[in-house]
């Protein structure tokens, strides 16, 4: 049981199967001790739930004062948490924002996970909607449930931290895990790292995850972009993923063919949710996406360092591009193609010095990727054999909910 936990990335009937299949997890008695913690139980101490109001219902929910902090739960281990669900009365896009998850594995000096609540479930747009994935959901688009599996050696302390100006008058949450008489030595600790730059840099990747030291697992990434309103409706989804893997420098071990290429679709990217892959907001008329990819089935895993990165490349025809440069919009061709397979393809960047897209001998018409800006803002999951990831603080709530696009009422 103990040695399945650390490779648990998969719901309960998929986790621990043994040859015999899914079904045998259900019916083998195991030596865990189960815990939840809620408001109506919030030390998730054994036969003190729902104590309040002579067993009636009488503390469903808590109340998070401006700049006050709830602790969802605050667990000593060996344990690992199976799941998590919450829900607000606030879900205005500045709160979902606002809202920081923060969760600090065996006592540590910083958090493992620090990231605006909304994000985490697919809401960086500002939109929660209807969604089930592997490993989140939003069942109906008011709420936020998490399977991701958390293990724990000696304690684990989860805390919704209410950085707005406003009082959040209602957060329910249940934070559902499993006591057990021992974890596994290569037992590895969740973390989740926030980061926003409101206008990337053309020819500078975006960093999903900044260099990380350790031994650990690469789960996958939430991803928002609004768009830059110079590019018009211009495709933005062109850059590549690239993974730098232990030692990795210059040029990633692993690489992607372009954006919505990473999550599974191509030639654009709409509206879709699946288990491991999908897009819950694809709204090109107000230029917000959000996506995510989780590296379940397909695992990443990582002996000394890794650090992800996300082209910003955009693609359109000649002619746009063309006149964007003509009106002084930020971008840099990288390459254009005039079909007729790979013969049609010219790099723009591979001579000495970059080949200006009215260069006469480049084709007349043809696809151009470029490199541009946006305002681009990721959720990066990952798991580390360290309790503290050296990751820098997430930015204050006040930049993080800066130029928001709420979707129309």
């Amino acid at each position: 049981m103990t040695r399945c936990i650390a490779r648990w990335l998969l719901p309960a009937l998929l986790a621990c199967a043994g040859p015999a299949g899914a079904q045998d997890a259900l019916y083998t008695w195991q030596d865990s001790t189960p815990g939840w913690a809620s408001p109506e139980n919030p030390q998730a101490a054994k036969g003190a739930g729902g104590v309040e109001n002579h067993g009636a219902k009488g503390h469903p929910y808590q109340s998070i004062p401006a700049g006050g902090t709830q602790v969802l739960a605050d667990v000593d281990g060996p344990g690992v948490i199976d799941r998590l669900w919450m829900t607000v009365n606030d879900r205005s896009p500045a709160m979902l924002r606002a809202l920081r998850l923060q969760i600090t594995w065996d006592d540590a000096a910083t958090p493992a996970v620090s990231v605006p609540l909304g994000d985490l479930f697919g809401a960086g747009a500002g939109a929660l909607v209807p969604m089930e994935t592997a490993l989140v959901a939003s069942p109906e688009g008011r709420s936020f449930v998490s399977w991701i599996p958390m293990p724990f050696q000696r304690h684990a302390r989860l805390e919704l931290v209410n950085e707005s100006s406003q009082r959040l008058d209602q957060v329910f949450f249940d934070v559902d895990f499993h006591r057990v008489p021992q974890l596994p030595s290569e037992t590895l600790y969740f973390h989740a790292w926030w980061h926003r730059e409101r206008a990337t840099t053309p020819g500078r990747a975006f960093q999903i995850l900044p260099p990380v030291q350790g031994r650990g697992r690469w789960l996958g990434a939430l991803v928002t972009v609004f768009t830059d309103p110079r590019y018009g409706r211009t495709w933005w989804g062109e850059g590549e993923m690239k993974l730098y893997l232990d030692g990795d420098t210059t040029h990633p071990t692993l690489v992607g063919t372009g954006t919505e290429d990473y999550i599974g679709t191509g030639w654009g990217q709409g509206a879709y949710v699946q288990r491991f892959q999908g897009a819950p907001v694809a709204d090109e008329a107000h230029g917000r996406w959000t996506f995510y990819r989780f590296h379940v089935p397909d695992p990443v895993f990582f002996a000394h360092d890794l650090r992800v990165e996300l082209q910003q490349i955009g693609g359109a025809p000649k002619a746009e591009v063309l006149a964007m440069q003509t009106r002084g919009v930020p971008l840099q061709p990288v390459s254009i193609d005039s079909g007729g397979g790979r013969a049609g393809f010219v790099p723009l960047l591979a001579g000495a010095a970059p080949m200006p897209l009215d260069h006469p001998s480049l084709p007349q018409e043809g696809w151009t990727n470029f490199y541009r800006s946006d305002d681009v803002s990721a959720v990066a999951l990952f798991y580390l054999d360290t309790a503290e990831n050296g990751l820098p603080p997430i930015a204050p709530a006040a930049e993080r909910t800066t130029g928001l696009r709420p979707p129309a009422p």
